[in-house]
C-alpha cells in the first residue's frame, strides 16, 4: 500500500488534487458545525480572552479562524492550499469577519513573537517523511509565538489510534459518499499509511496519505526539545486525563 509520493513525484500533502477530492469527507457539514462549540471550549479550558492573537495554522477551511473572529479574536489563519484559503476567505466575507488569511507552507511561515495563541487542529502536524521537517514546522510555530505564548495542538494520538485500530473498514458519508479505508503500520509505529477507495456520483478513485503518529510522550518531548517551557496532554477539549479513555490527544504547550 505504501505510496508517499503522487504520480507527479510529488508528496501525497502537495498535490491540490488531493485536498480538492477529500474536501467534503473531511468538512463536511456537521464538522464545519461543531466548530463553535470546540471553539467555546479551548477559550474555557485555556482562559483564552479576545485581547489575544490567533494563529490558525493549517486551518483548512477556516472552521476554528472564524470562530474565534466571531468572538473578535484578532485571527490569522494560514494553510498551503488554496483552494481552502479561498472558501475561507469567502465565508470571512459573507460573515463580514475581518480575518487574514494566508496561502503558505507550515515549514515556511514564521512571524516571529506575533501570537499569544497558535492552534493547529485536526491531526495537522506530522505529514513529513522526514523528522526532521517535523521540527522545522514546530520551530515555526515556537518562534511565531509571544513570550509566554501558549500552543494548542489537536490529533488523534497513538496510543488512540492503538486501542481503535481496524485494519480495514467501510463508512457512508453524510453526503452519500462510499469509502473503503485500509491502514497500515509501518517502521515500528512511527509511520501510518492510509488507503481510501471513494464511490461518489458513480465513480471510483483512490487516495493514499502517511502521516507520523505521536504518543503525548514523543509529541511532548519533541516540542520542549524545540524550546517550550512545558507541555501538558489532555484527552478531550473538556480537559480529562490524558488516558485509556481519550478521545484526543490536545496538547497545551507555553513557551
Amino acid at each position: 500500500m505504501e505510496k508517499q509520493v503522487t504520480d507527479n513525484n510529488r508528496p501525497w500533502f502537495e498535490e491540490d488534487g488531493f485536498w480538492e477530492d477529500v474536501e467534503s469527507l473531511i468538512f463536511g457539514k456537521k464538522r464545519i458545525e461543531v466548530a463553535g462549540d470546540e471553539v467555546s471550549q479551548l477559550i474555557k479550558l485555556f482562559d483564552l480572552d479576545p485581547s489575544m492573537r490567533v494563529l490558525d495554522m493549517c486551518c483548512g477551511v477556516g472552521r476554528h479562524a472564524l470562530e474565534f473572529a466571531r468572538r473578535r479574536f484578532d485571527v490569522t489563519g494560514v494553510d498551503r492550499t488554496e483552494r481552502y484559503i479561498n472558501r475561507a476567505s469567502a465565508r470571512a466575507s459573507d460573515d463580514n469577519l475581518d480575518i487574514r488569511f494566508v496561502c503558505e507552507d507550515i515549514r515556511r511561515f514564521c512571524e516571529p513573537e506575533s501570537y499569544d495563541i497558535v492552534l493547529n487542529m485536526f491531526t495537522s502536524f506530522g505529514y513529513f517523511e522526514d523528522p526532521a521537517e517535523d521540527r522545522v514546522a514546530g520551530l515555526n510555530l515556537f518562534k511565531s509565538l509571544k513570550k509566554d505564548g501558549v500552543l494548542i495542538m489537536d490529533s488523534i494520538g497513538k496510543e488512540i489510534i492503538a486501542r481503535i485500530f481496524h485494519a480495514r473498514d467501510w463508512h457512508e458519508h453524510e453526503d452519500g459518499t462510499i469509502i473503503l479505508e485500509e491502514r497500515r503500520t509501518a517502521n515500528d509505529w512511527s509511520w501510518m499509511e492510509n488507503r481510501w477507495i471513494i464511490f461518489r456520483d458513480g465513480r471510483r478513485f483512490e487516495r493514499f496519505f502517511c502521516h507520523r503518529p505521536f504518543s503525548a510522550s514523543e509529541l511532548k518531548t519533541l516540542l520542549l526539545d524545540i524550546g517550550f517551557s512545558t507541555a501538558k496532554a489532555y484527552g478531550d477539549l473538556e480537559g480529562s486525563p490524558y488516558d485509556h479513555r481519550a478521545k484526543r490527544l490536545i496538547i497545551e504547550a507555553r513557551k
